[in-house]
């Protein structure tokens, strides 16, 4: 067995290592969400879109369209930890056909109830999810706001 085999061998002996343990930590639901997140990337042309730094440094960014008032699509970015990433998918999979009344009223509770709870040094994680959707529904008033003082304008102008 030569140097190379031996560093491949203790490199999967350590992840072998670092999965037992998250099991001790993390639900079953968080490390699936975080492993396999759902709804990762951008929308191009989105109706909104909020950032927000959490205050351990991970960022996170969501992206919606939004027609007749319902959440029509949903994506999100994140340079977190995986209890970020997994609040992230959470939070975007509730989002889906959600009016923007309702997704007001998500709550960090709501996402740590889908994934069975995070550890206490986790728990901002789903505030940090919900403070990035707060920012992207203000965002969306604001569009909106703008769009309908630019169309009342051009109303007076054609009178």
């Amino acid at each position: 067995m030569g140097v190379k085999d031996e560093v491949f061998d203790e490199i999967e002996r350590i992840e072998a290592e670092i999965r037992r343990r998250e099991k001790e930590y993390y639900t079953k639901k968080a490390l699936e969400e975080a492993y396999n997140p759902k709804n990762v990337g951008r929308i191009e042309d989105a109706d909104c879109f909020g950032r927000v730094t959490g205050p351990c440094g991970d960022t996170m960014e969501i992206y919606m369209r939004v027609i007749d008032g319902k959440i029509e699509d949903c994506k999100f970015l994140t340079d977190g930890c995986g209890a970020t990433i997994a609040c992230g998918s959470v939070l975007t999979e509730m989002l889906k056909g959600k009016t923007l009344e309702d997704a007001a009223k998500i709550k960090p509770e709501d996402i740590l109830s889908v994934l069975g709870g995070l550890p206490p040094e986790n728990l901002h994680c789903p505030v940090l999810a919900v403070r990035t959707l707060n920012a992207a529904l203000e965002n969306f008033r604001r569009r909106r706001s703008r769009r309908q003082v630019a169309g009342s304008e051009r109303d007076l102008r054609n009178e």
